[in-house]
């Protein structure tokens, strides 16, 4: 090859290399030619590839992608799930909780009131003897003084006396230890009062004992008895023309 192609410019080869082979000046006409593709078109290919097997590796197709951009949504959905669950999580502890504090303020005012009525309890003989002292005048002085202070006391605690006389009979709250009839009354009536009852609220913590009366059996049908009895004889009488013309 004596002549030189258009364009192409012999590459300058050092002074001690040896002469270039028939191969090496084949590769130096066909990049002087333009065989090589440009550095860029080079990378922008490269790039392609690179990110088409990136995509193969990962496994990403059109569905994933579909599915990547709907993450989001899905994320918020399953949040919203959570938030609700930890919510009525909440509402039934504190709904829990409450019940509980009202167990424990019932549980706490009734061991509180067999407290109290327990001492109370104890103290009910004391009290009787005042009101013994009391219905025979012999509560005078500093006695009469400590007496009121002591009743004042159970007072505050809740102690209640009941039990008087005509009052009707209930065997939930009385205690009958004597029985009589009167035709005074129509109904079992307490006519006498042995002993107050004592009660703290609805709680009884002793029953009233009393003495009771009910009315006389038959005294209503006797009395008319007797008044029939006697509107009969004068009428008998009379159809006989008196006792004188019998």
């Amino acid at each position: 090859m004596t002549e030189e192609t258009a364009g192409f410019k012999e590459p300058d080869v050092p002074a001690d290399a040896g002469e270039l082979t028939d191969a090496d000046r084949a590769a130096a006409e066909q990049e002087a030619a333009g065989g090589t593709p440009p550095a860029g078109e080079a990378q922008g290919s490269e790039a392609e590839v690179s990110t088409q097997e990136m995509r193969e590796a990962e496994g990403a197709g059109p569905e994933q992608g579909e599915a990547a951009e709907g993450g989001p949504a899905t994320e918020l959905e399953a949040a919203r799930k959570a938030l609700n669950e930890r919510t009525q999580d909440l509402q039934r502890l504190q709904a829990e909780f409450q019940n509980y504090r009202r167990r424990v303020e019932r549980d706490r005012a009734a061991v509180k009131e067999i407290a109290v009525a327990n001492l109370l309890t104890e103290l009910l003989p004391v009290l009787d003897d005042i009101g013994r002292a009391r219905d025979h005048g012999e509560l005078v002085g500093g006695f009469k003084s400590v007496a009121e202070s002591l009743e004042m006391v159970a007072a505050k605690l809740g102690l209640m006396q009941f039990g008087k006389e005509g009052e009707p009979f209930d065997p939930t709250v009385h205690e009958a230890l004597m029985h009589s009839y009167s035709p005074d009354v129509t109904e079992t009536t307490c006519v006498q009062i042995l002993q107050p009852g004592y009660r703290i609220g609805e709680r009884t913590i002793r029953p009233a004992r009393v003495g009771v009366a009910e009315p006389q059996p038959g005294a209503a049908g006797g009395t008319g008895g007797k008044g029939e009895a006697g509107a009969e004889a004068p009428a008998a009488e009379e159809e006989n023309g008196g006792p004188d013309e019998g």
